[in-house]
């Protein structure tokens, strides 16, 4: 805690008030007091019962005695806390999250060594003399002392903490680019221990939804906890679970409704097959901004699997429409419109007159005369499935 947070809590200390020789007064009894801190903290606090040794060990003793020294510095001579003394209970705090375990257990150990700490300066206080003010502002002293190590302390627990979510969401955004920047499924056992290195649990199937967002950070809580995701090909791509779960796909239209998005959700894939619903849902991206699905909200590409067929590759759709429709380009514009939504309605309708002249809102016996009109520039092509089925598709492209 820096000097103007001390102020602001009304803690500030006047440390050039206190009597230097003190400090010299305790210094004899400073080993003693420290091996009492580490007993009773081994003794009072659960985390702690086990024997000071190790890494672990040196550091709460190291952190209790220089925590000392600081305190009679400071009495000696006004000195603050530098740098590298604050590094130590930064550390201190890192060490709990790496254990695994919150900042109770280090606290609790901080406000049982002021305790005893308290007690011994306290009573070498009262032996030397000293007055009601100066025992007061020794207690002001240490305890604004204490305040400055665990405020270091939660300062290195968060700094660890920020480091561990970085880097597990850096694994995480190497595991989604993993998935769907393939060309086929992936290894089970990798992708069962590439999760495991992501802290992931690996979902039986998932959903790939891509949209322009800027941020994929902001975008992937948002969708659920279990939900992970990365930029990729400059979209925020993120893999969503069980995507088929109820009320799931409103859920997402509500959301990117709200933030202004459009975005397109792939087939439900296992999660080894991801590629397959990144490449669909990048697909129908393509198509909503083309303007092929009108461009708001979510697009779930699994109702439009044809669209995606017919749309997916532009020049292949428009080599179709060459090639099956070619019988109708002499005809005049206004003609060749006719003509498509006539045949578009005969394929539809199977060949009923009384069906298509309804649809079109024209006389059966101009349905008649058009039918006539094709099957002259068609000829035995209309006989053929499946140059009848390549002319409904080439149809329906010339719809969008």
């Amino acid at each position: 805690m820096q000097i103007a947070q001390r102020v602001a809590f009304g803690i500030e200390p006047s440390w050039g008030q206190l009597d230097p020789e003190l400090a010299l007064a305790l210094h004899a009894g400073l080993p003693a007091l420290t091996d009492e801190i580490i007993a009773a903290i081994g003794e009072a606090i659960p985390e702690y019962r086990r024997p000071l040794e190790g890494a672990f060990g040196r550091g709460v003793r190291v952190g209790v005695r220089r925590a000392l020294e600081q305190f009679l510095r400071l009495v000696e001579h006004g000195e603050l806390t530098g740098p590298s003394d604050r590094d130590i209970y930064r550390e201190l705090g890192r060490g709990e999250l790496r254990a695994g375990r919150s900042l109770d257990a280090l606290q609790a150990a901080y406000r049982l060594g002021s305790r005893i700490s308290w007690r011994r300066v306290s009573s070498v206080a009262r032996e030397r003399g000293a007055d009601a003010a100066t025992v007061s502002l020794l207690a002001e002293s240490m305890f604004a002392h204490i305040e400055e190590i665990s405020a270091s302390s939660v300062e290195g627990y968060a700094q660890a903490q920020a480091e561990l979510a970085g880097e597990r969401d850096r694994r995480r955004r190497r595991l989604v680019r993993m998935l769907v920047e393939r060309s086929e499924a992936i290894d089970e056992h990798a992708l069962r221990l590439s999760a495991l290195d992501a802290e992931w649990e690996l979902p039986t199937t998932l959903a790939v939804l891509l949209c322009e967002a800027e941020d994929v950070n902001i975008l992937v809580p948002l969708i659920g906890a279990d939900a992970i995701g990365a930029r990729v090909d400059e979209l925020a791509c993120v893999l969503v679970c069980d995507p088929d779960a109820p009320a799931r796909r409103s859920q997402l239209e509500k959301l990117l409704h709200r933030r202004q998005l459009i975005a397109a959700l792939g087939p439900t894939v296992p999660s080894a097959e991801a590629h397959l619903s990144f490449r669909r849902a990048s697909t129908g991206l393509e198509l909503l901004k083309r303007g092929v699905f009108p461009a708001e909200g979510l697009l779930i590409c699994e109702e439009h699997l044809l669209a995606l067929l017919l749309f997916g590759d532009p020049e292949l759709g428009d080599e179709l429409v060459r090639r099956s429709l070619a019988p109708l380009e002499l005809e005049s514009p206004g003609s060749r419109k006719r003509l498509r939504q006539t045949l578009a309605s005969w394929l539809r309708h199977q060949g009923s007159v009384p069906a298509i002249a309804s649809e079109l809102h024209v006389h059966r016996q101009t349905v008649r005369y058009r039918l006539n009109r094709l099957k002259e520039l068609f000829g035995e092509l209309l006989e053929d499935p499946d140059r009848r089925l390549e002319i409904e598709l080439a149809l329906r492209v010339t719809q969008r």
